[in-house]
This record gives C-alpha cells, structure tokens and sequence, in this order.
C-alpha cells in the first residue's frame, strides 16, 4: 500500500490589507455616534493586519494564483495531476463545485470535487487525499484553497459594544490562497490523523444565508460568532481521543519540530497548547501579522516554518485543526 507525502506548497497573500486602526476608524467612519475602545481587536485576538484581495477577486482566483505559484516550483502543471479537491470556507457558488473553476481557469481534465468544513477544509482534504492514494486510486492529488472571506467582516449597523462583541470575529478575516501537492510516496510522509467533532456547539459560528423574499435572490450573511459559546464548545471538547491517537503513532509532544494549529484567537493558541501539552515555542505564530485566513491557515503556517528554517527536510509537524461546527483533528507527518 502506498503511503503519501506533502511535496510542494505554496502561498498567496493579496498585497493589500488593512491594519487594526484602519479597521478601527473605518467603523467609526460608518457608524456615527459608536466610537470603537481603541486597541480593543488587538487586546483581544492578536490580530494587528489582514489581507484584503482587491474586490472583484473570486476564491478560485486565490486558489489558482497559488497554484501557478506552486507548478513553478515544481516543473509540471496541471495535465499531471490526478485529482483536483478544492477545500476552503469560501466559494464562487453554491453550485457547481469550485474545484471546476478553478479546472477550466487551469485548462484541467482531471476528476474534481468540493471539500467544505469551515477552517478544517484543508486538513480535511489532506485526509481524504491521503486515504485515496493509500487504496491506489490516485497518485498525485492537488488541493487548492481560496479563501475570499473579507467581504463577510461587519463594518456598518454596529451601535452597541455588543453589537462590536458580537461582530469581532469578522474583523480578523483575512483573504489568501493556497495550494499543496500530495503524492504517493514510499517513504513516510502522513503518519496518521484522527478527527472529531462536537457539533452540538454548531450554532456557536454561523455564516446564515439569507433570503429576501422582495428581490427572490439569497446573500450571504456576515460572519457572527457567540463568542462565549464558542469557547465554552471547545473547552468541552474531549480532546483525549486526539492525544490518544499522537501516542498510538508513537510520538511525543516533543518529537515535532513544528506545531501547526489553525488560530483565530491567540489566547485560545496557549489554552489549547496548555491542555494538549504542546511545546507553545513549537507553534508558528500567523495570525498577528496575516489576520485569520480560515482554511489557509495551516499551509501558510507551514510555509513559514519552512521559510523561517524552522521545518526541514526529515523533521516531524503536527497539524492541528479547529473549526466551527464544532471540528478539531491532529495529523502527524515527516516533511
């Protein structure tokens, strides 16, 4: 049986962006007669910038300016991939899959699909990818990702601080794309992985869609998180079956030269490295300066630590997703 392994990745971020005071007077700006506390956004997740794509930017558009990024380095394109999986929160449109965009913007023939789960869709798909080459239906499987989540930030109709309380996460989203190659592999590249969920926490983070009945179209809604309830799901969460499941492929929390875990908080990053018993001088630090680029987070975390010299060639990283929903999950693998 075959095993598989990451062998190339690739980042895009959008040049533009806005800082934290920008976002912070362009509230005002909109919202006479609410004066956001100064520093608040700061204090409370870490995020300083994010990155803003220019506005007639689609997610297929990130997802495939990774992409070229990523067949650049590697000397091939997309007439040698076997399978293209588009995992991300966002999308071009309910239907069809977004994966068939960004095949026809490529010039593609290969199978396509869709893999949606919030901020895990990347981890997600490494799984599915990984399980598919294991059976030997594939041998080379392109995951692309595009996440066109600024649009969804909250700037107007805020009146209140719980009004600004309940909008905050919106002003951490951060656009960008990514792209990973995974390819069967003799040598050990993913270890193992294990998920899980507790979704009885699903109503905690919610993007609605909502329809108006007048112009008989549907929006997208902003994103609005209950952010006490959020945090109370993921305290509750049992995470001893993903501890459990690092021992059962033999690894210490020591063993990883670099610790990837999707961050939307900062100071959820250290309650969560606290109960996990992960080294936090481990973890890849992305969200102050990159914002919370939801799916793409885990690859830009990992092109860091590659860039930063962090993770070589034969080192051990743990992935670890969160997600809305609620999802969470750790895959362990050798670069």
């Amino acid at each position: 049986m075959s095993r598989s392994r990451i062998s190339q990745i690739a980042v895009h971020l959008p040049e533009s962006g806005r800082t934290t005071e920008e976002v912070e007077a362009r509230i005002a700006e909109l919202n006479p007669g609410f004066e956001p506390p100064e520093g608040l956004i700061e204090r409370f997740t870490g995020v300083r910038f994010r990155h803003i794509a220019p506005e007639d930017t689609e997610a297929s558009d990130l997802a495939v300016a990774a992409i070229e990024k990523l067949f650049a380095a590697w000397g091939h394109g997309i007439d040698d991939v076997d399978l293209l999986i588009f995992a991300a929160a966002s999308m071009d449109v309910i239907e069809p899959a977004t994966a068939h965009i960004i095949s026809d913007k490529l010039g593609g023939s290969c199978p396509v699909f869709d893999i949606s789960n919030a901020c895990s869709s990347v981890f997600n798909a490494i799984e599915v990818a990984d399980a598919l080459i294991r059976t030997g239906q594939y041998q080379r499987v392109l995951i692309a990702c595009g996440e066109r989540v600024s649009p969804g930030a909250r700037y107007r109709g805020i009146a209140t601080m719980d009004d600004y309380v309940h909008a905050g996460a919106s002003h951490t989203v951060s656009d960008a794309g990514a792209a990973l190659l995974v390819e069967a592999s003799d040598e050990p590249g993913v270890i193992g992985h294990r998920s899980i969920a507790n979704s009885s926490a699903w109503s905690a983070t919610v993007v609605p869609l909502v329809h108006d009945k007048e112009t008989e179209t549907a929006r997208v809604e902003y994103l609005g998180v209950k952010t006490l309830d959020l945090m109370k799901g993921l305290d509750q969460a049992d995470i001893t079956p993903l501890l459990d499941a690092v021992a059962g492929f033999g690894l210490k929390m020591d063993d990883f030269a670099v610790v990837c875990i999707h961050q939307a908080v900062l100071a959820y990053v250290e309650v969560f490295c606290e109960r996990a018993g992960i080294p936090q001088e481990r973890t890849i630090v992305t969200l102050a300066d990159h914002g919370n680029v939801a799916a793409a987070t885990l690859p830009l975390q990992l092109v860091k630590a590659v860039e930063s010299g962090r993770l070589n060639p034969g080192d051990k990283v743990l992935l670890i997703g969160l997600a809305s929903g609620l999802s969470l999950g750790v895959m362990a693998m050798r670069w």
